[in-house]
């Protein structure tokens, strides 16, 4: 079933309209609301990519070490820490729902070793001589029963966030500001990209305690409308670039990073550089979901999933930034397309 619109405005959030019948072929495990945890099938298709590895939450919690505040050496708030208060307040807000357990990737090794070992060259040390944690962290988390259709494709609603420790000052001591980027919005299950706007996103979180960061996570969950996202997303599908406005769309977005600055202030930016705009140009030809159709014309709804595709090569750092560009980006043009401003990639 779908997410609708009651008497044509967006839906509040207790109003969505919710589904019985998820799929098992595109998540991790299945977190009930209880205690119960059932199998399921993982999709093979990772929501970020660049310089990235999965991790399970089980191997963060047992096997990392978790930084400290030099000047009294009590620990930071964890990954592990983070991910587990998003769960807690998910299945508090969602409780009826079916909530998956999280998607984890983790970049920028932090390596060590214990003292016994400081003599021993690196490739004589044993296991339990290392020490490891990662100085960055994203995590995903799907609730499936929360879901809609846009163009043959399923969006599921979708929580998660990043931790990044090289943001943080661990040169203070416990109540320092800890920083945090928050999002809540959709995954494209036909490709796990990820659906981002500005009304679902934190970028610049800052807390001191596990209880603030809690208490961020259910506001941000609370105020989103997800109903209105969906519609903007799916207003996306109505309005097509013929083939000569994607080529000069593209070619503006590479000319607008050596305008002058002066100029470039009055100019919406696309945040992407020149590597994932030649993996657009490709996969506007190649891409079997999101291609240019027969005629050389692209709806904005592909031309979006181009985007937020070609944004998996993007660093943890810059990831969630770029993700609500895409969107903000593809809206702008909307309206052009709409009569309802200028462009400056379409004039």
């Amino acid at each position: 079933m779908k997410l609708q619109l009651i008497n044509n405005k967006p839906a509040i959030r207790n109003e969505l309209i919710h589904t019985d019948d998820f799929p098992f072929d595109s998540a991790e495990q299945l977190i009930e609301p209880e205690e119960e945890t059932i199998e399921v099938l993982s999709t093979d298709k990772p929501f970020i990519l660049a310089n990235t590895m999965a991790v399970t939450l089980e191997e963060m919690k047992n096997q990392h070490i978790i930084p400290v505040y030099i000047k009294d050496n009590e620990v930071l708030i964890s990954h592990t820490d983070f991910i587990e208060a998003t769960m807690q307040i998910a299945s508090e807000v969602f409780s009826a729902e079916t909530i998956l357990k999280p998607n984890i990737r983790v970049s920028h090794p932090i390596k060590g070793r214990i003292p016994e070992a400081k003599n021993k060259p690196a490739n004589e040390l044993l296991d339990h001589e290392k020490t490891l944690y990662y100085e960055r962290m994203m995590f995903c988390i799907e609730i499936p029963t929360i879901s809609d259709d846009i163009n043959g494709n399923k969006l599921s609603l979708t929580i998660g966030g990043v931790k990044a420790f090289n943001l943080d000052t661990l040169y203070n001591k416990k109540g320092s500001d800890e920083h945090f980027k928050l999002f809540i919005g959709f995954k494209n299950t036909v490709c796990t990209n990820l659906c981002v706007q500005t009304d679902g996103y934190s970028s610049t979180l800052k807390v001191n305690s596990i209880g603030q960061l809690k208490a961020c996570i259910r506001s941000l969950i609370e105020c989103f409308n997800a109903p209105y996202h969906m519609h903007g997303l799916r207003k996306l599908s109505e309005y097509n670039l013929t083939e000569k406005q994607f080529a000069q769309l593209i070619g503006r977005c590479r000319l607008y990073q050596h305008l002058p600055k002066n100029e470039q202030t009055t100019i919406t930016p696309l945040l992407y550089g020149d590597n994932q705009l030649s993996a657009i140009c490709k996969d506007y030809y190649r891409d079997d979901s999101f291609s240019r159709a027969a005629n050389g014309n692209i709806n904005l709804w592909r031309l979006y999933n181009l985007l937020t595709g070609s944004n998996k090569s993007s660093y943890i750092d810059s990831f969630l930034d770029r993700s609500v560009n895409a969107y903000y980006f593809t809206e702008q043009i909307r309206w052009a397309l709409e009569g309802r401003n200028e462009s400056w990639y379409l004039n």
